[in-house]
């Protein structure tokens, strides 16, 4: 047999971590093993706020329940050790030099962010790590491994509960989630999704 390839490594910027169903599916992704997420208790501090803000009827505790999901998706999952490097960084937004920070100290070859102008590939290249939109990063992550991708799909969708999705309204999730490659990609695998 031969040896296991290494997994892509991904920091996960907070603002993809947001949309449920997307954060859903990153860490589901991540279960299977198709890559080794990477967050800290900054960036989980940074989309917690952001979902109480915006949506009352989602409690603290809640979100407490999904955030200690999150982190025991791969052993490694919770980065820490980094603070020290954020003065040292240079961003266009010096309130995101911390993800930068983190990305590094995690040794991460992808920064998934929706956020592409505040983490400017020329200023990630140096350190080895390629900012990605989501639906860029999905798309590959399907790309090299389409069966083990599905079967994340497939896991996700089962877990739907509140409603439920077919595969088109699973689909048109992700196109709701700017996945639109991603969907696109998927739709030719609906019966399998």
């Amino acid at each position: 047999m031969p040896p296991a390839t290494p997994k892509t490594v991904a920091l996960l910027d907070a603002c993809v971590l947001y949309p449920p169903s997307l954060r859903d599916l990153l860490m589901w992704l991540g279960t299977v093993g198709a890559y080794e997420p990477r967050l800290t208790d900054d960036i989980h501090a940074e989309w917690i706020r952001h979902v109480l803000a915006d949506k009352p009827q989602v409690t603290p505790a809640q979100l407490e329940r999904t955030r200690r999901l999150m982190n025991q998706v791969s052993p490694n999952c919770l980065v820490s050790g980094y603070e020290a490097r954020i003065p040292l960084l240079t961003l266009p937004d010096a309130d995101d030099r911390h993800v930068l920070a983190a990305a590094i100290a995690a040794q991460a070859a992808v920064l998934v962010t929706f956020n592409l102008p505040d983490f400017p590939a020329a200023l990630l290249a140096p350190y080895g790590i390629a900012p990605l939109h989501p639906d860029i990063f999905l798309s590959a992550l399907f790309e090299d491994e389409p069966a083990l991708f599905l079967q994340a799909v497939q896991r996700h969708r089962a877990s739907l509960r509140n409603p439920p999705k077919d595969a088109d309204e699973y689909l048109q999730t992700l196109q709701v989630n700017r996945l639109i490659g991603l969907a696109l990609r998927l739709s030719g695998y609906a019966a399998a999704i």
